[in-house]
């Protein structure tokens, strides 16, 4: 499924460290260092008369329950025309070693979180929506381990990307077939989450190969 931009257009990408990945924010327009950074670089370039705005409101260490706490200042009073989202990693990494790693009722209140914050954007106006896949790679070994908590969730938000319409990233399994040629830490370093510059290589190009621009 293809997004179409227009002149004029506001991206916002929201999410975690991964989204983040050391804005500066004192600075309301600053990038990051990571793939939105790329996404703009590339459709400022390709498009120089489309006027498009860019805004990054990743926050490192946010779960999808610290997305809803800020929703209206960091989403819906922005007004973009696209929103890109990427959640979902913390909810498991912060759930290591407690009771509810990987039980049920975990997957059921991450995917009511999710849901909540999916109706109040849609309600507020916002159409087109990007949600990016949680993703996990299996280096160091122990990251294996977070299959048990990470795949349910995945699959929730896969499912809630249906029931709400949006187009759908499944950033996961992209890693997960690159790091058949590639060892993991090329994309993810030393923890298996953080990308390194070919991780947010990766995923921008997945971003732009899902966005058409209306001349």
């Amino acid at each position: 499924m293809m997004t179409t931009l227009c002149k004029n257009d506001t991206l916002l990408f929201l999410g975690d460290s991964i989204t983040d990945c050391g804005r500066d924010r004192l600075d309301a327009t600053d990038l990051g260092k990571g793939f939105p950074a790329f996404v703009a670089a590339h459709l400022a370039a390709e498009y120089p008369d489309a006027n498009l705005s860019f805004v990054n409101r990743g926050i490192s260490g946010n779960k999808i329950r610290d997305i809803l706490n800020r929703i209206e200042e960091d989403c819906i009073d922005l007004k973009p025309d696209l929103l890109i989202f990427l959640i979902g990693i913390n909810d498991t990494w912060h759930n290591i070693g407690t009771s509810s790693f990987g039980t049920p009722e975990a997957t059921a209140t991450f995917a009511s979180d999710y849901w909540q914050f999916l109706q109040q954007v849609t309600e507020s106006g916002i159409k087109k929506i990007l949600l990016l896949e949680p993703f996990v790679l299996p280096y160091p070994a122990d990251r294996k381990q977070w299959r048990k908590d990470l795949d349910p969730k995945i699959h929730s938000i896969r499912e809630l990307a249906a029931e709400f319409g949006c187009d759908y990233l499944p950033l996961d399994g992209l890693f997960a077939e690159r790091t058949v040629k590639k060892h993991s830490s090329y994309y993810t370093g030393e923890d298996g989450v953080h990308p390194t510059i070919a991780g947010h290589g990766v995923i921008a190009q997945e971003i732009l190969r899902r966005i058409h621009y209306s001349r």
